[in-house]
Parts: structure tokens; sequence; C-alpha cells
């Protein structure tokens, strides 16, 4: 799901986690947020949605400077790769549509690519 960035990201949740989302990955049984998701709203989003648990990933008080987050690290990584492709490195796109077509591609080429190294 794509959404305009005026959309906080526990108010997006709700868009996100809906039960057509749940009906794609049914074998999904935890999700994994950053803090930006912690809440009531989240939270009234998962619930309604099945038995997914939502699972806060925080930062350590502790921690100095930048420090890889368990699980987070995915998130990060697979932006990484998507903005490896020059199209979505900066938002060109006047629709989500079209934003979300080329994210798709990306992750296709991705994909065939580590297809055909095997």
């Amino acid at each position: 799901m794509v959404h305009h960035a005026g959309i906080q990201d526990r108010d997006g949740a709700a868009l996100v986690l809906d039960k057509k989302t749940r009906a794609l990955f049914p074998f999904i049984r935890v999700i994994f947020a950053d803090g930006g998701y912690q809440g009531p709203v989240a939270a009234t989003a998962v619930a309604k949605t099945g038995d997914w648990q939502l699972s806060i990933v925080k930062r350590s008080d502790q921690a100095k400077g930048f420090v890889v987050l368990p699980k987070r690290w995915l998130v990060e990584r697979t932006l990484a790769w998507l903005t490896r492709c020059r199209r979505l490195v900066r938002h060109y796109e006047l629709s989500l549509q079209t934003s979300v077509a080329f994210i798709r591609l990306a992750m296709i080429r991705l994909m065939l690519r580590r297809l055909a190294r095997q």
C-alpha cells in the first residue's frame, strides 16, 4: 500500500492492514514495526483484521549513533535495494498507481536477477 506522505504511519496502518491484506497473507503471524506505529490506532487496526500480533521494535535508550535494530534492518535493506533503480530515487510520479507499478517492477527485477543466478 502506498499512501500520501501527509498520513502518519500509525494512521496508515489501518489502510494497509485490512481484510483483503489478511486474505493475501494468511501465513503471517507477527508484524514487526517501529515506534511510529505505537498507539491505539495501529493496535485497533491489527485487532480488527485477525490473529496478527503487532511487535514494536524499539531503539535502546543507551544506544549512541547508528545501531542496527533486529528485524527493522530487513525493511531498510529492501528500501536500499529499491533506490538502486533510478526512477525510484526521487518521487517523479504524479499518481500513486504509477509509483506502485514502478515499485513492483523493481522488485520483479530483483527477484528475476536472483533466480537467473541459480
